[in-house]
């Protein structure tokens, strides 16, 4: 098997449990990191066994001792940094959400087309062995035609409002942080195109949501009852209700354990850990990819990343949360 070199590009907290997961992955190996700092990059080095450190991104990207690079910045950064590792020939793996808006997605998959390299957004819940489970618990129709989703991400950082979470410049709010997770969670179980959405949020006193609420209708009549959050805490679950039952998970967008409620049947709990820290499966799909010469995953596709910024850009434009590039 082909060893697949990688590239980190940001040093953040994102990109240490990335760094983990690429040491726990067969037939990947960490090459590189790149930060703005490089006392920062050389500590990450240092951290994670990494042989090279660099203190520009630019160096990075004409290092050719990497394959891929997996871009950890913040949200509002993603385009530009794919974009000039593309432009060296580099495939690259965006940390989602994949970009701002649905104009610098598009910019980003020409960009991979006219550089003729791999492109892919890091949702790594996609991946996860859990997900996978529940995909084919619904594609067996033992819950029956699923008639309802629902999904909740919440969390609290409202102790940190100097956060660039708060920023709209870096593509903040919890619509595209964690929102995502919950439309992708009901896109991949609806099994069907968004036929309607309504959103309602609250927003910062810089114009980003700091809770949001949306409601989406699919054309075959499933109903999605989803929220997100950054300054409120809820419980991070969600469910599936089928016409025969229904199932229910912890962290929907990545759950390890599924509980299933089928009529006239005793409830089943089925385990699904993690390979390592959940991150590995999504380092293999790409890694697998490059290997087969792919530019596109079959499972985490443009199209895929498409749908979810199309509704992300509907709910931002109906609930007023505006940011410098739109």
């Amino acid at each position: 098997m082909k060893t697949i070199r990688w590239g980190i590009v940001g040093a953040g907290n994102i990109a240490n449990r990335f760094a983990e997961a690429c040491n726990n992955t067969p037939g990947a190996e960490l090459c590189a990191v790149a930060s703005r700092d490089i006392a920062k990059a050389e500590q990450f080095a240092k951290k994670y066994n990494i042989p090279h450190a660099f203190g520009s991104y630019e160096e990075m990207a004409a290092f050719d001792g990497i394959d891929i690079a997996y871009i950890a910045t913040p949200h509002g950064l993603h385009a530009d940094n794919t974009i000039l590792f593309m432009n060296h020939k580099k495939a690259v793996l965006s940390e989602k959400p994949i970009t701002l808006n649905m104009s610098e997605l598009e910019r980003m998959i020409a960009s991979a087309k006219e550089n003729d390299v791999f492109l892919m957004e890091a949702m790594w819940a996609r991946f996860v062995p859990g997900t996978k489970k529940l995909l084919e618990i619904v594609e067996s129709g033992s819950l029956g035609k699923i008639r309802g989703i629902q999904s909740t991400f919440s969390y609290d950082m409202s102790d940190e409002p100097d956060h660039h979470a708060f920023d709209p410049k870096y593509g903040g709010g919890s619509i595209l942080d964690v929102g995502c997770y919950c439309l992708s969670f009901a896109s991949w179980y609806a099994n069907s195109e968004p036929e309607q959405i309504t959103a309602v949020a609250e927003l910062s006193d810089k114009g980003v949501d700091l809770h949001c609420c949306y409601l989406i209708k699919y054309k075959n009549g499933a109903i999605a009852s989803l929220s997100s959050g950054m300054t409120l805490r809820k419980p991070n679950e969600g469910y599936l209700f089928g016409e025969k039952g229904y199932a229910y998970v912890e962290r929907s967008y990545a759950p390890q354990k599924i509980e299933l409620h089928i009529e006239g049947k005793d409830v089943e709990v089925i385990d699904c850990p993690y390979y390592g820290n959940g991150f590995e499966e999504q380092i293999m799909e790409a890694s697998e990819c490059l290997r087969q010469g792919k530019k596109e995953s079959d499972i985490m596709t443009h199209d895929q990343s498409r749908l979810i910024m199309r509704l992300m850009d509907e709910i931002r434009r109906q609930v007023g949360v505006k940011y410098p590039v739109d």
